[in-house]
C-alpha cells in the first residue's frame, strides 16, 4: 500500500484529488498539509484522523511517505516537487507544472537525477472521447493533422478574484496558464506531441474592476479577497507553430462577452477533421458529419469531471507500481511552460518568440 501525503487542502484537492484515494486498495492518504488548519476537517470525514501539518517539509521529514500530491498555488509547485524528489518521494502535482521555464528545467533535472516519478495533472487525456480519438489518430484515420484551434472561454468565470489566482507572482498569469494548460495539452497530445518552435500572443485585462455576476461554477475555485490584486489577463489569444510544420490557434478567457462558456479542441486532418467540446466529439470530412452516439452515452456515465482527475491519479499509482508506462513525461511539461511563458513574452513585446 503506497502512502501519500496531500499538500494543499483547498477545493481542487477536496473535490478532484480526494476521490482517487477513497476506497483505494493501492494508495492511502496518511497525512495532510496546509497553512490553514481549518481546511483539514472535511478531509477527515472521509479519511479519519490523520497527522496534520502546516509545513510540508516537516511532513515529508516525519512521515514515511511514498509520494506527495501537490495541490497548492502555482508558484509553490516546483519548490515542493523538487524538495520531495530530493527526499526520495515520487510526486503527483496539480497543473500547471510551474510558472517559469527556469523552474520547469530544475524540475526536469531533479527528476532525472533522482529517478523518481513526476507527473502533472493532464486530466483531459482521460475522457473516453479522448482515448477513442487518440486511437483513431494513431491508426492514421485522420491522415496528416496540419492545423487546429483550441480554447476555454467563459462569459464571467474569474476564480478567487483578488486572491492568488489573480496575483501574477503566485499564479504566473490568468486564464492562459490556468485554462490554457488543459486545452493546449489536449490538442498537442492528440497531434502526437510535436515540439513547439515559436509562439505569438496577445493578452487583455478588461474586467478586473467589473462587478458583473459570475456565471461559471469554476468561479468558485480559490478564495476571493476583497480589494486584492488583479494584475493578470482575463483573456489571451495566440498562435503556436510546431517543428513538423503544424500550427495551433488558441483563445482562453475568464471573462468575455460570448454566448456561453465552452472548452474545445478542433483539429484539421487531410482525411478527417474533428471538433471536441466538453467531452463529446464530432467527426467531419468533405461529405459527412458523424457525431458518435457511443461517445455521448459514455459521457453521461462519466457524469462529472472528478472521474477524469481520478483516472489520472490512478494511472500515476499504476506507474509507481510498475503496472503502466507513464503517458506524461517531464519534457512535455517543459514544452508546455515554454509555450505559455513565450506567449506572455510575445504579448509584452509585440513580437514572435522563438522557443529554444
Amino acid at each position: 500500500m503506497l502512502k501519500v501525503g496531500i499538500i494543499g487542502c483547498g477545493n481542487i484537492a477536496y473535490g478532484s484529488h480526494l476521490p482517487a484515494y477513497i476506497g483505494n486498495n493501492e494508495a492511502k492518504v496518511v497525512a495532510l498539509c496546509d497553512i490553514n488548519s481549518e481546511k483539514f476537517s472535511r478531509f477527515e470525514k472521509f479519511l479519519g484522523k490523520l497527522p496534520k501539518y502546516t509545513d510540508y517539509k516537516e511532513m515529508i521529514e516525519k512521515e514515511n511517505l511514498d509520494f506527495v500530491d501537490i495541490c497548492t498555488p502555482n508558484y509553490l509547485h516546483a519548490e515542493i516537487a523538487i524538495y520531495a524528489m530530493k527526499h526520495g518521494l515520487h510526486v503527483f502535482c496539480e497543473k500547471p507544472d510551474t510558472i517559469s521555464v527556469e523552474n520547469a528545467l530544475k524540475m526536469k533535472q531533479v527528476q532525472e537525477q533522482t529517478g523518481k516519478h513526476l507527473m502533472v495533472m493532464r486530466n483531459n487525456r482521460y475522457w473516453y472521447s479522448t482515448k477513442e480519438l487518440k486511437k483513431m489518430i494513431d491508426n492514421g484515420d485522420f491522415g496528416e493533422i496540419y492545423t487546429g484551434r483550441c480554447g476555454w472561454i467563459r462569459r464571467r468565470g474569474i476564480p478567487g478574484r483578488g486572491g492568488w489566482f489573480t496575483t501574477k507572482a503566485q499564479s504566473g498569469g490568468g486564464p492562459l496558464i490556468d485554462l490554457g494548460v488543459h486545452m493546449i495539452d489536449l490538442a498537442i497530445y492528440l497531434m502526437g506531441n510535436p515540439k513547439a518552435v515559436s509562439v505569438t500572443g496577445c493578452t487583455y485585462n478588461k474586467f478586473a474592476d467589473s462587478e458583473d455576476e459570475q456565471d461559471s461554477v469554476h468561479a468558485t475555485f480559490g478564495e476571493a479577497v476583497k480589494g486584492g490584486t488583479f494584475d493578470v489577463e482575463d483573456l489571451a489569444t495566440g498562435f503556436i507553430k510546431f517543428e513538423n510544420g503544424a500550427s495551433l490557434q488558441i483563445e482562453f478567457s475568464w471573462a468575455s462577452n460570448i454566448e456561453k462558456e465552452k472548452n474545445f479542441v478542433e483539429l484539421r486532418g487531410t482525411k478527417l477533421g474533428v471538433k471536441w467540446e466538453d467531452g463529446i466529439y464530432t467527426l467531419y470530412n468533405g461529405k459527412a458529419v458523424n457525431r458518435l452516439q457511443d461517445c455521448i452515452s459514455k459521457l453521461r456515465q462519466e457524469k462529472h469531471h472528478t472521474l477524469i482527475h481520478k483516472a489520472n491519479i490512478l494511472h500515476f499509482i499504476d506507474v509507481i507500481n510498475g503496472k503502466a508506462e507513464p503517458d506524461f513525461v517531464i519534457d512535455q511539461g517543459v514544452n508546455m511552460i515554454k509555450i505559455l511563458c513565450g506567449i506572455y513574452e510575445s504579448a509584452q513585446t509585440g513580437k514572435e518568440v522563438i522557443l529554444k
